[in-house]
């Protein structure tokens, strides 16, 4: 769909059917409701890592991912809207800060940390080869994206690649061990 249709246009839509967006929602939320009930079960036979790692929860956490993108498709063709479904907020409890909650660097209005990330595996083909260099690659993808994170206006505070885990940026104590 291109950017310049009336779904993208300043004047506002009406006769909008939603019946095929609450289908989407449906959907997702069938599969959330699956997802929980696999979680519970593959949780009673296996220990919390290996209920993560359980090809079954695997298999529901990638249909979630990908009923949760026609969600966004249904959104943006209907409506024009780009919306922001995955994020994950938590909000502080009790007046509380939230553990591992970040202040904003000196200087700044607003900081907020975001991810991308990838499962690279080594094709049977390539035996020889190890994983060890994909680090090498992300970290120089990283480069690039700092780079067009500048040319788009904004200033990447601080980054990381790393292996197995997001990594704990914002975290100074990390950094002065």
């Amino acid at each position: 769909m291109s950017h310049e249709d009336t779904t993208h246009s300043p004047v506002p839509l009406h006769d909008v059917d939603a019946a095929p967006l609450h289908a989407a929602v449906d959907s997702l939320a069938a599969a959330l409701h699956h997802y929980v009930d696999s979680a519970v079960g593959v949780r009673a036979e296996f220990g919390a890592a290996e209920s993560d790692d359980d090809p079954r929860i695997l298999l529901l956490e990638n249909r979630v991912g990908q009923l949760n993108a026609q969600l966004f498709d249904a959104l943006h063709d209907a409506l024009g809207m780009h919306p922001d479904l995955t994020s994950s907020v938590w909000e502080p409890q009790d007046g509380r800060d939230l553990e591992g909650a970040h202040d904003v660097p000196e200087g700044y209005e607003q900081a907020e940390l975001f991810y991308l990330g990838f499962m690279v595996a080594a094709l049977p083909d390539t035996a020889a080869m190890t994983l060890d260099g994909a680090i090498d690659v992300l970290d120089e993808a990283g480069q690039g994206v700092t780079a067009a994170f500048a040319d788009a206006g904004y200033e990447v505070v601080e980054w990381a690649a790393s292996r197995g885990a997001a990594p704990g940026l914002g975290d100074d104590e990390d950094d002065d061990a």
